[in-house]
């Protein structure tokens, strides 16, 4: 399941692009979007929950949807946001 993207929050800075080493992310500055256009997600299948976009995020406008088969293995870590 893909990661999501909550509009109201997202300011369009373009990091969760920049950082996403699978492309799941589409859109910034620097990747043909406008200065401050919001990225989407574009590639939802390849999203391996690594969960950098969610660390890196400055607004916090990113949450990961953890698959069910992951819900035992996936632990959540001091600190962030359940989901």
């Amino acid at each position: 399941m893909p990661p999501k993207i909550e509009p109201g929050l997202c300011d369009g800075c373009g990091i969760c692009v920049e950082i996403c080493s699978e492309d799941v992310f589409l859109g910034s500055p620097r990747k043909g979007k406008k200065e401050g256009e919001k990225a989407t997600v574009g590639h939802a299948e390849l999203c391996w929950h690594c969960d950098w976009c969610v660390e890196k995020c400055p607004t916090q406008a990113i949450r990961l949807v953890i698959p069910l088969a992951m819900h035992i293995p996936y632990r959540e870590a001091p600190g962030r946001n359940k989901l």
